[in-house]
């Protein structure tokens, strides 16, 4: 953005219904079990060098990064699982060396599952040095979130390798990467939205320039920039204020009387403006370096926070190697999850004009950012591509070019993130001419509900100025699904709130997703997740341990809200913590994978305060024998004390005793309730 935000004339539309609205590459993310291994953890030729993207391309030589199995024999399997389900389309295995020894390939769905998609009863040796095994399928009612590939490497000799197993919900060649979309004519295509540009009214736009509207995940915020108006804080000779106005009504759509945000946000001399908001509205990031002097660098960014007195002083963000050639434009967009912020600068590695550069936070560094990283040819030019703005689901990707023909100099575009290097996305398509118009029109901003897209024109503004507009998305071009998740972090004894920091994280990787922050008058918070994942959150704070909650939103497909309130637990003897992230197949008392997180920071907390000890109790529900309920509480228990005795944790440090049904914490009339009597806690014995 300018510095006053409105000087670059931007066209907007939207795409054609034949573009694919979901284009995920996924590689395996977790390696879940092996026959044999020629080496261990991440060693040459380990299992683990399978999961991720190709490492050898092109392929056809022998590399230390794939996976070769130790035995020669018809029972050689490999099974990995993927960060997120999808509606599969493919399964794609890279067999970088001696290929054709593979007889099957398995799908496991979210229920765990297996579903046959191909199968060789004549494997044998192939006359090429390396191949690329594509298995392609009518996408099924059942959403994939593991592969098995079964291998007889008896019937070809040698050494056999597998570099990588991947899977996507297109078609498409995926290790070429080539998503080819349309070129010509029919690349930009008209399209139908559920409405027309609607004016926000009177509430919102006045007869001054009103631009750069952002509204927060949640829909219930819109933030925008006025230019020049007599309530800005140095009156109209004030270039630029942030205002904000408040949802009336989610069903009329109407806006509250905006308000200028006041200091330290705004600034009686400078041009003022919000880049992005977190999801739960308690930080922003704004335009400007706000230096302590009291100055402004105009080619950086700032963090405020909202706390019980207002907006706080911003935070001049550090973002390593940081280089902006362009003195006149910049923008920035903090991605909902926190974790990666987009910016638009020219760089001297850049493609040419500005492009669209990621950073990602520094461990242990507060307010800094790793160097920039270019979003790669697919989403930059030769020309300036710039307006970043990145849906809630974090994939779908809007910003404006002028390296790509279109209406104008510069037209908004819609490209997805295929995978997680950040580099591979499909191409850009142009969101089309429906808005699109002589006159200026720019600033794309969507809630994370993806129903309503927010910009501004200058058509039809107040007395001929430029004004903020809502249009309604038809379904196919709205982003992907996500669940917002709002509650309160409490104090499990007192009710109390507190103020706490939220962590969520891919219960199947144990990767983090996202931070937040809780509301520090009432603890509120609000998270953002996309589907396709098993998720867990916590909150954190000091004194306290956590009770983890889950969301299993890998079969979601429409946007939803959960109320979700997170318990803390005083770190004090006597005090008793649920494990809510426990896992066990049912009936049994075998852990599943996406319990490993729960127990890792189990064993942290352990580790952490080494004099600690623990009671750990299962329980079960009433369903079937009480006495068999009662021995597989004390083998689930006993089972979870063996997996902390493996990662040294003394066994005489935890004692366990089973419950069975004899302590239900809810009602066993109904399965909802009847889940939560099906638990594993530990109490605080010894401090």
């Amino acid at each position: 953005m300018k510095r006053l935000l409105t000087t670059v004339p931007v066209a907007l539309g939207l795409l054609a219904a034949t573009a694919a609205q979901a284009q995920h590459v996924q590689w395996a993310a977790r390696l879940v079990a092996v026959s044999s291994q020629k080496s261990e953890g991440k060693d040459p030729f380990s299992p683990s060098q399978v999961l991720g993207v190709p490492n050898a391309l092109p392929l056809g030589q022998i590399s230390n990064d794939a996976w070769i199995p130790r035995k020669e024999g018809p029972n050689e399997f490999i099974e990995v699982r993927f960060a997120r389900s999808v509606a599969a389309q493919q399964v794609t295995i890279v067999e970088n060396f001696n290929p054709g020894s593979i007889t099957k390939v398995e799908l496991v769905d979210t229920k765990g599952v297996h579903h046959e998609v191909y199968s060789n009863d004549n494997p044998g040796p192939l006359p090429e040095p390396s191949r690329t095994l594509e298995v392609k399928f009518p996408a099924a009612e059942y959403r994939t979130l593991g592969v098995v590939v079964r291998m007889n490497t008896a019937k070809v000799e040698g050494i056999n390798q597998i570099d990588a197993i991947g899977i996507a919900d297109v078609v498409s060649t995926m290790v070429k990467q080539a998503f080819t979309g349309e070129k010509g004519p029919d690349a930009v295509k008209s399209t139908q939205f559920d409405s027309a540009l609607v004016n926000l009214g009177p509430n919102v736009n006045t007869r001054y320039v009103e631009t750069h509207p952002v509204i927060s995940p949640n829909g219930r915020t819109l933030y925008f920039a006025r230019e020049s108006n007599p309530d800005n804080v140095g009156g109209s000779r004030d270039p630029q204020d942030v205002f904000a106005s408040a949802l009336l009504s989610g069903k009329n759509k109407t806006w509250g009387l905006a308000k200028n945000v006041g200091g330290p946000v705004n600034t009686p001399d400078d041009p003022n403006g919000i880049a992005s908001v977190s999801a739960n509205g308690q930080n922003a990031i704004l335009i400007n370096i706000y230096n302590r002097d009291g100055t402004m660098d105009p080619l950086g960014c700032s963090l405020t926070k909202h706390t019980r007195m207002g907006w706080t002083q911003p935070v001049p963000q550090v973002i390593k190697e940081f280089v902006n050639l362009d003195k006149e434009h910049v923008d920035f967009f903090l991605a909902t999850s926190g974790k990666a912020l987009l910016m638009a600068v020219e760089r001297p590695d850049g493609m040419g004009g500005q492009d669209l550069f990621v950073s990602f936070p520094v461990p242990e560094m507060n307010n800094t950012w790793t160097k920039p990283k270019n979003l790669g040819p697919n989403v930059n030019t030769a020309k300036s591509d710039f307006a970043p703005f990145l849906a809630a689901d974090e994939k779908t990707l809007y910003f404006a070019s002028e390296g790509r023909g279109g209406y104008g100099k510069s037209d908004i575009f819609y490209s997805k993130r295929l995978d997680d290097t950040w580099t591979n996305w499909s191409p850009p398509r142009n969101l089309g001419p429906v808005v699109n118009s002589p006159d200026f029109d720019a600033y794309y901003t969507i809630s994370a509900a993806g129903q309503d897209a927010y910009l501004v024109s200058s058509r039809n503004g107040t007395n001929g100025s430029k004004d903020i507009f809502r249009i309604s998305l038809a379904p196919a071009f709205q982003p992907e699904v996500v669940t917002l998740v709002t509650g309160k972090v409490l104090d499990v004894n007192t009710g109390k709130p507190i103020r706490a920091i939220i962590h969520y994280e891919n219960l199947l990787t144990g990767e983090e997703i996202g931070v937040a922050e809780t509301d520090p008058v009432d603890g509120s918070y609000t998270i953002v997740l996309p589907s396709g994942v098993q998720y867990g959150y916590r909150a954190e704070a000091k004194g306290y341990i956590a009770e983890n909650a889950n969301l299993d939103v890998t079969t979601k497909d429409k946007y939803s809200e959960q109320k979700q309130d997170l318990f803390l637990v005083p770190f004090n003897v006597g005090q008793t913590v649920k494990l809510n992230n426990i896992f066990f197949q049912q009936s049994k008392y075998y852990l599943t994978t996406n319990s490993y997180p729960e127990l890792l920071r189990l064993i942290r907390i352990m580790k952490d305060y080494p004099t600690v000890e623990i009671k750990l109790s299962g329980h079960t529900d009433n369903q079937g024998d009480p006495a068999l309920n009662l021995k597989l509480s004390q083998d689930r228990v006993n089972e979870v004390k063996k997996y902390l005795g493996s990662h040294g944790i003394k066994a005489e440090r935890v004692t366990t005793e089973g419950f069975g049904d004899t302590k239900p914490i809810a009602s066993n009339d109904q399965e909802e309730t009847r889940a939560k009597n099906r638990r594993v806690e530990f109490t605080i014995t010894k401090k």
